[in-house]
């Protein structure tokens, strides 16, 4: 008998119109000592954990996975600022491609790196197109990978970007305003990227509350992603 992987379940939940909702732990900002209240004060509407960051301590992935497995069946996909944040403990991981940026190391140098672990382990790999958008400050992201964000005014270039990414083989696309940007990925930005794509949208970056959560679904995103404001625990 077939068990449905996370992608075909994630495809499923799109085209029945069920909104899903990510906490994003990012393992040098996590207690794990405090991993069962986190875990425990999170809404019930969370369907996904990622676990990853721009810059993460040796074998802290690794542990923080493990101390999420101890409280949590939610599937838990790595979602790497590097390949030396791969680990087998997790479910599955976002097999990221930077499109937004021309710096080869994000684009293919990173993935090849990656290869060695990942074709020894039983991680699910969803190739996925990582579009960083302005979100009106500087993100480690940008600062990591020395690419610039798009700006939120360029619609057409982000549109064309992300349809690339999906001819290209992407299974999931990913607008990025970054961790604790300001503003969020705008609504005009989502409902013309989601005009275009087949496969599902996944927005993240500068969501606060509730209110912004509900805009950017009623605006085409099939997944939102929330840390900064778990982490915080600023989120209502």
């Amino acid at each position: 008998m077939h068990t449905a992987t996370i992608y075909e379940n994630l495809s499923l939940l799109k085209d029945l119109g069920q909104k899903q909702l990510t906490v994003l732990i990012d393992p040098d900002k996590f207690d794990e000592s405090q991993a069962e209240n986190f875990l425990y004060a999170l809404p019930d509407e969370v369907t996904h954990i990622f676990v990853g960051g721009s810059t993460v301590e040796a074998n802290m992935t690794d542990r923080t996975v493990a101390a999420i497995k101890c409280f949590s069946d939610l599937p838990i996909i790595i979602f790497p600022g590097d390949y030396t944040q791969i680990t087998s403990k997790a479910d599955g991981i976002l097999f990221l491609s930077l499109l937004s940026g021309r710096n080869p190391e994000y684009l293919i140098e990173q993935q090849v790196k990656s290869v060695t672990r990942l074709k020894n382990s039983n991680l699910e790999i969803i190739p996925t197109g990582y579009i960083l958008i302005d979100g009106g400050n500087e993100s480690a992201v940008q600062r990591i990978s020395n690419t610039k964000p798009m700006p939120q005014n360029n619609v057409e270039a982000i549109v064309n970007t992300a349809l690339a990414g999906q001819y290209s083989g992407k299974q999931l696309i990913y607008l990025e305003a970054g961790s604790g940007a300001t503003n969020h990925v705008s609504v005009a930005i989502i409902k013309e990227v989601k005009k275009v794509l087949s496969i599902p949208l996944i927005v993240g970056g500068g969501i606060k509350n509730s209110t912004q959560l509900n805009t950017i679904y009623k605006a085409g995103a099939d997944m939102a992603v929330i840390g900064t404001a778990f982490e915080k625990g600023a989120f209502h």
